[in-house]
């Protein structure tokens, strides 16, 4: 018995060392990304279609896509740990670097025609919507919100001045909302939504986003906080991999053009028309982050003094 007992200890601790090294073999570490809604987000569509980040990873890792309707759930999924990536526009982004948020830009995704469609022909300029009726927006900060700002400030003096008069919808949504003639005047948004509404005739754009910037600017950036950009591994594959899937999309790959065709419920012809549209583009450059820094911080969207080089992440080799 004695004999038994002296074995029994050092095959027990052998056995927990073999079941241990058999658990962290068969561990597997998710990576989940965020996007929102519409054709600017095409690049990620192809990536998840594709499994061309799993792929590049290798065993071990598996990657959850999560669609979310505005900025303001991406920063709380990625707050609470739920969330490894997301893209957005660069002011909310900015309104969560003000607030506190340890994350940087690590991409660009894509260009934009933006703008502001109304359903009335008697508004012609921005001074003749004030006060009338309600502008449909993802949310206050996105930067459709700010766009429309800007524009109000080159064009009115003034900021604010259709605060009151905004509504948070997703653009379905508010699409939806337009069209029907409801309370809802205007509904600044983004392809593809923008691109059917004007297909309506009682539907004309107001401004678009160039109006409010001046220039060229990134519509959607990728975002990720520290933990993630200080993972070599799974920062550069991500950043390789969306490289590959703008390039897919870039050259108009047959097959890549099917999938979108289907996810977006467009036919194919009328897709390649959206993103042949003059201002749509799908690249990996980070364009405009000083201009609304500038405009966000001169009209108290932030509190705090930012620079570019603040909310950039360098080069992760």
């Amino acid at each position: 018995m004695g004999l038994i007992k002296n074995y029994t200890l050092p095959l027990l601790v052998c056995m927990l060392i073999l079941i241990s090294a058999v658990g962290c073999e068969n561990e597997v570490t998710t990576i989940k990304i965020a996007e929102q809604y519409g054709i600017a987000y095409a690049p990620l569509q192809v990536m998840k279609e594709n499994h061309l980040l799993e792929e590049a990873l290798g065993d071990g890792y598996q990657v959850e896509w999560i669609k979310l309707s505005n900025t303001a759930a991406i920063r709380e999924a990625m707050l609470g740990d739920g969330l490894d990536i997301g893209f957005m526009g660069i002011p909310p982004f900015l309104i969560g670097v003000d607030a506190g948020m340890d994350w940087k830009i690590m991409t660009g995704l894509s260009e934009s025609p933006l703008g502001l469609v109304v359903n009335d022909p008697a508004i012609t300029d921005l001074s003749l919507l004030l006060e009338n009726g309600k502008i449909a927006l993802p949310q206050p900060g996105s930067i459709q919100h700010i766009l429309l700002a800007m524009a109000a400030q080159k064009q009115l003096g003034d900021a604010k001045a259709f605060d009151v008069q905004l509504i948070s919808m997703k653009h379905p949504d508010g699409m939806m909302a337009l069209n029907a003639g409801t309370e809802v005047v205007g509904h600044y948004t983004s392809p593809p939504y923008i691109f059917q509404e004007l297909e309506n005739e009682q539907n004309h754009m107001l401004i678009d986003g160039i109006d409010g910037t001046g220039a060229p600017f990134t519509f959607i950036a990728g975002v990720c906080r520290k933990e993630l950009f200080d993972n070599k591994k799974v920062y550069n594959t991500f950043i390789e991999a969306l490289d590959k899937s703008i390039d897919l999309l870039n050259t108009r790959d047959s097959k890549v053009i099917e999938q979108l065709s289907q996810a977006y419920e467009l036919d194919s012809d009328v897709l390649l028309s959206y993103m042949d549209k003059e201002g749509m583009s799908y690249n990996l450059d980070i364009k405009g982050v000083e201009l609304f820094i500038d405009f966000m911080y001169g009209e108290e969207y932030l509190e705090k003094e930012i620079t570019k080089e603040d909310v950039i992440w360098q080069q992760n080799k």
